[in-house]
């Protein structure tokens, strides 16, 4: 791999400072069950309601996700950040094994749903752009979950950081 250029150095310690939501992204269907941890992931519109989710095409997980058409963008919790750690890699837990807890939902929407999730956002990937070494897969979204009781684990100087959810005053 080459040496950074000084701007990409720059761009990067830049990057490391844009606090980002931390998702699994997952997929299953004729060409295999996948998921990766991506922290970029935002709202496009909600005209139709769309998202966006950038991954890097060197990942393993990124062919599978494309060529099933079907995701789940699953947010994590203040409380997921093994979870994320896993979907990651950084745990070298083999892709299979980190579907088979039971926080998973895999019958219900065709793709991996995970259960106590803030928000899964589920949908078609109606469009991707190549852009360097990543894919910008915009997303159609069919259905959406939530959960109103849970923090947020957010990617913010190269670290997961969890937030509480905001306690409702009367």
């Amino acid at each position: 791999m080459p040496e950074l250029t000084p701007v990409q150095r720059e761009f990067r310690a830049a990057m490391a400072n844009l606090s980002a939501a931390v998702n699994v992204v997952t997929t299953d269907g004729a060409h295999g069950l996948a998921g990766m941890t991506v922290s970029a992931a935002c709202s496009v519109t909600d005209s139709p309601p769309t998202v966006l989710v950038c991954v890097n095409r060197s990942s393993r997980s990124h062919d599978v996700l494309v060529a099933n058409g079907r995701i789940c963008v699953n947010v994590l919790g203040a409380e997921q950040e093994e979870l994320a750690m896993h979907f990651a890699g950084a745990t070298k837990v083999p892709t299979a094994q980190r579907f088979t807890e039971d926080c998973w939902d895999l019958d219900s929407e065709g793709v991996p749903v995970l259960r106590d999730s803030p928000a899964s956002i589920i949908g078609r990937i109606i469009a991707e752009q190549t852009q360097g070494s990543h894919s910008v897969m915009f997303v159609e979204v069919d259905k959406v979950l939530t959960r109103e009781d849970s923090g947020a684990l957010v990617y913010f100087q190269r670290r997961f950081h969890s937030l509480a959810a905001p306690s409702l005053s009367a």
